[in-house]
């Protein structure tokens, strides 16, 4: 990669670093694309620590010292050895999120192995079989949303099929005052807790939002059309890199070159819409896998997921912008020539309401709720409930409704993006390469994502893992086809341990392969699997209060005779 800087700008650089020693080379306010952790002994040590916040310190977890942790930088091909030393006075773990490794070295306590007690090192060893941009974060309690987590890039053996000339990670993630458990406790006390913009009488006045008669309807399912996310701005900061939009951190480059921007999104429970206005984005990495370029003005990167884009910007800056999906709030940055450039801030756009569809309704008409009286509304609430159509779903308080005609939304780009052009959808996606396994599957399965927001309580199938007799069975080797079914009004990431799967979208042979995905709210994804790896493997929705509140699973990959 080309390191064209002038003098003055590093010489900023150097400065930044002394004034924020608790973020890493690359996450400074201004960065220059330093070096980052790698080699074949790697050593990371789990810390409580501070972090500077909108202008005030809060208490976090760090890893070396820093928020996010180190870039951990691999190459394809190696053995890698990570030493991680748990100083909490808590046990702690880290998981590879994405890689492809024995499941010992996965790193889920109580599953794949004992996690790390306090003062212990723990060694992680695992043949690299893979390139791309990836993550790590804890999966003990809630320690992710205090910043335990950082980026991890897998450098390829051969040629990078997406060359570039210089480029920056970009972490994405969400920072609260309240300690985790605060949230979730007021959470569990009040679903909406957090959620500042509902629907008032005076935006039923000036003509804003839905009309009476819908909201009439939406209010006797006791459903609100702006519980769009769980947690918000109202009590989250969004950074970048560990800054908040304040900070501005800004990702220097030469006029003329070509960036690759590797985002992350590693919050706990904020899905952004992402773009860089007057400035065109090709998408060539989805979830560390290479994709055929997609040229975007914006997307939506869902908690846990990975893109990589390339771009080519002019002599002049940029403002990045990572707007939370309910408009709440958002992560900004810069991207400049030069340090101390900045650009426009686009202000928030109009939150997003939810609507018929994301209700599980298909193509009914949006306004159709409206039209009836009381009694049709009653009627209506009750077909929600309709478990009929879900045969293999439980009859348990953590089933609040079943979608009554959920469609596949892979086609869309995303709630609040319906009507914004050039905004990337899952069906947008074509693998780089011809996928590993092509064969048809040989077995079907189908999985609802159910949820009771008013008791705050989320399942699979309507089961809490807390509930869970048996793990979700696989043979090693097995070919199957998987559906998930949102069977709630709220998108959820869903994301498999171990494992690839291949979207199917239409893409034949060269369908997108992901480890995590974002099932929109009413609406269905499909997937295939070949369950090749074997062991035991955590299966559950990215949003940690959902995970934490019962929505995840055990996938067991056995050989046939062990079957």
């Amino acid at each position: 990669m080309s390191a064209r800087l002038d003098r003055r700008s590093l010489l900023f650089a150097g400065g930044a670093a002394a004034l924020f020693p608790w973020l890493p080379a690359w996450a400074q306010p201004v960065s220059a694309g330093l070096p980052a952790v790698g080699g074949d002994d790697i050593r990371l040590t789990i810390a409580r620590q501070m972090l500077h916040v909108d202008g005030k310190m809060r208490h976090a977890i760090g890893i070396n010292g820093t928020v996010p942790g180190p870039l951990v930088r691999l190459k394809e091909g190696q053995t890698a050895r990570i030493h991680v030393t748990n100083e909490l006075d808590e046990d702690s773990s880290i998981h590879w999120h994405g890689l492809i490794l024995p499941f010992q070295m996965d790193g889920v306590p109580g599953l794949s192995f004992p996690g790390i007690a306090p003062g212990k090192t723990f060694t992680y060893e695992f043949p690299v079989r893979q390139a791309g941009t990836y993550w790590y974060h804890s999966h003990s309690g809630l320690q992710e949303q205090l910043g335990h987590y950082g980026p991890l890039v897998i450098d390829p053996a051969g040629d990078d099929p997406a060359p570039h000339d210089r480029e920056h990670v970009v972490v994405l993630s969400d920072f609260s005052a309240l300690h985790p458990h605060v949230i979730f406790k007021k959470l569990k006390q009040m679903g909406g807790y957090f959620n500042r913009q509902k629907q008032t009488l005076a935006d039923l006045l000036s003509g804003e939002g839905q009309p009476l008669g819908e909201r009439a309807a939406w209010g006797a399912m006791r459903m609100d059309p702006t519980d769009i996310s769980d947690v918000t701005g109202s009590t989250y900061s969004y950074l970048v890199n560990g800054h908040g939009p304040a900070d501005n951190w800004t990702a220097l480059f030469a006029p003329g070159e070509r960036v690759r921007l590797r985002f992350v999104n590693a919050s706990a429970m904020t899905t952004f819409n992402l773009r860089i206005p007057g400035l065109k984005m090709t998408v060539v990495q989805a979830d560390g896998q290479d994709v055929r370029p997609v040229p975007v003005d914006e997307l939506q990167i869902a908690v846990a997921e990975t893109y990589d884009v390339i771009v080519s910007p002019e002599d002049r800056a940029y403002t990045l912008v990572g707007e939370s999906v309910d408009r709440s709030g958002m992560a900004r940055a810069t991207l400049a020539p030069r340090a101390g450039m900045t650009a426009p801030v686009p202000p928030l756009r109009p939150r997003p309401l939810a609507t018929m569809k994301d209700m599980g309704m298909g193509g009914m008409d949006h306004g159709a709720m409206g039209h009836g009286s009381g009694g049709d509304s009653a009627k209506m609430n009750h077909k929600m409930r309709d478990l009929s159509l879900a045969p293999t779903v439980a009859d348990t308080p953590t089933v609040q409704s079943i979608s009554p005609m959920p469609m596949d939304r892979t086609g869309e780009p995303g709630q609040g993006l319906e009507d914004v052009p050039g905004a990337l959808t899952y069906r947008d996606l074509a693998a780089l390469h011809r996928n590993p396994d092509t064969r048809a599957p040989t077995r079907r399965m189908q999985i609802h994502l159910t949820g009771n927001m008013e008791r705050y309580m989320w399942a699979f199938d309507g089961v809490k893992l807390n509930e869970v007799k048996e793990p979700i069975p696989f043979t090693q080797g097995e070919r199957v086809r998987v559906t998930l079914v949102n069977d709630t009004m709220m998108a959820h990431p869903i994301h498999l341990h171990g494992h690839f799967f291949e979207l199917v979208t239409g893409k034949g042979d060269h369908a997108p392969r992901k480890h995590t995905v974002n099932v929109q709210p009413g609406g269905t994804v499909t997937f295939d699997l070949t369950a090749d790896a074997y062991g035991d493997w955590a299966f559950h929705c990215h949003l940690l209060y959902h995970m934490h509140a019962g929505m995840m699973q055990v996938v067991t990959v056995r050989p046939e005779e062990a079957a």
